[in-house]
């Protein structure tokens, strides 16, 4: 634990990239990994992750992102973006999806199944992609933790303007909705906020004990 506490201070929320340095396949993979593996209400993962690597696509973003220049700088840009007006189809492909991977009969997921509809029919639409895009926080978690243990920086972002992304990566065509974004890479040597000391409110008042 104390490790995971150091790799928890080292960390930061970038402002400056080196856009010489490359995260390494490898690496790359670990923290696709992380975010398959995180956790989601019910298991559902109703997100997608899109990997730009365009550099065109790229440019376009930073614009749609307040101009900030970790968009274009960072060694890769992940987009979060969370399932619009989820219902039984996604219900039905994570029952069958389950009925694989544990060797089980999907007659015995039935009742598994119908739990999760009746939950989240009665939603309102505005609800159930509020629902969607919390879920692509916790994998941004997941993402954060993984990449300080390899000592790779993230930036993760709400500056941007979700209508603009979608309609550059064509995400409303595809039911997807830009939640998240986080710019991954190696800080620059000339990024001063590197060295600022992190300020967090104390256990006093942070915690209440009942």
């Amino acid at each position: 634990m104390s490790t995971f506490l150091e790799h928890q201070n080292w960390r930061y929320a970038t402002k400056k990239f080196d856009a010489t340095k490359k995260i390494s396949t490898e690496d790359l993979n670990t923290l696709k990994e992380a975010i398959r593996l995180s956790t989601s209400s019910f298991g559902l993962q109703p997100y997608k992750v899109i990997i730009v690597e365009n550099p065109e696509l790229r440019a376009q973003l930073q614009q749609a992102s307040w101009g900030q220049s970790q968009v274009v700088d960072a060694s890769h840009l992940f987009i979060f973006a969370n399932q619009i007006n989820i219902g039984d189809a996604e219900v039905d492909a994570y029952v069958k999806n389950t009925s694989i991977v544990r060797e089980l009969p999907i007659d015995a997921l039935a009742g598994f199944g119908d739990y999760m509809k009746g939950y989240i029919k009665p939603l309102t639409e505005d609800a159930k992609n509020i629902w969607t895009s919390k879920q692509t926080y916790l994998a941004m978690g997941n993402l954060l933790n993984a990449a300080a243990e390899l000592k790779i920086d993230v930036t993760p972002m709400e500056g941007f303007v979700p209508a603009q992304v979608n309609e550059i990566l064509g995400l409303d065509k595809l039911g997807l909705n830009a939640s998240l974004i986080a710019t991954l890479g190696y800080r620059h040597a000339e990024d001063a906020s590197q060295h600022y000391k992190k300020v967090r409110k104390s256990n006093e008042e942070l915690f209440i004990t009942l």
